[in-house]
């Protein structure tokens, strides 16, 4: 069984102690799909974190990537109030609800997608598009105080081309650090999905400027041929002094 801290799979070679050899999953090319939907279906299945996170009962592979990138970095802790942008279909919701207690009464979770998402006992859940003129004060209603941490996995659906894909997620992480600088409490931390492309060296300078450390990491469980990264910045120092 995989440890809940980290990544699934063994340290064993390749085909001992898995029974991995020979299990690797051949999907048929159907009518009316396109080969790159065959190739993502395929890839899918014979995804170790795919397979684990069924296993465990977690919503999305991308739970282990919250789970690694904390386990490095330490956000999660018990108590803390968490607003999770981008956060269908609930992978990190479900770990940010059990490492910060949000179930007993003692830390709150904030999930919001644009995508519905199915309701989840220690959380707020709220389907609505981040970047709508209401979204702020739904927002700041749901949280009813300031957030100690502020974290997005928001993603623009790809267009196929890099450099305009990369401008769109690094756009919404944009909008979600603002609103991060509108409710984080001091000592906050903001954690984020950025693209590898060279526009975010602006956002990385003023995010220097407000947080005492500000970090990249690539978590195991982030596919290696993927351009995404996580930025991690930590001790949010408050408004800026005129």
């Amino acid at each position: 069984m995989a440890d809940r801290r980290g990544g699934p799979g063994s340290k064993s070679k390749k085909g001992k102690g898995t029974g991995s050899r020979g299990l690797h999953v051949k999907v048929k090319s159907a009518k009316g799909r396109r080969l790159s939907s065959t190739r993502w279906l395929q890839r899918q299945l014979n995804d170790p974190y795919v397979i684990e996170a069924k296993k465990m009962g977690f919503r999305s592979r991308a739970a282990f990537k919250i789970i690694e990138l904390d386990d490095k970095f330490g956000f999660l802790k018990p108590g803390k109030r968490i607003l999770d942008l981008g956060a269908a279909p609930g992978g990190w919701t479900q770990i940010a609800v059990e490492r910060v207690k949000s179930l007993s009464g003692s830390g709150k979770v904030v999930a919001l997608d644009i995508n519905p998402m199915e309701d989840m006992p220690g959380a707020t859940v709220i389907c609505h598009d981040f970047m709508a003129d209401d979204a702020p004060d739904i927002l700041r209603d749901a949280l009813n105080g300031p957030a100690d941490v502020v974290m997005s996995d928001m993603a623009a659906p790809a267009m196929g081309h890099p450099q305009t894909d990369h401008l769109r997620i690094m756009m919404l992480c944009e909008a979600a650090l603002d609103f991060a600088y509108e409710v984080l409490a001091p000592e906050g931390v903001f954690v984020a999905k950025v693209f590898q492309g060279g526009t975010e060296r602006q956002l990385l300078s003023d995010m220097k400027k407000r947080f005492t450390t500000v970090k990249h990491a690539k978590p195991p469980a982030s596919r290696k041929d993927s351009a995404e990264m996580y930025v991690i910045a930590t001790g949010f120092k408050g408004a800026l002094e005129e």
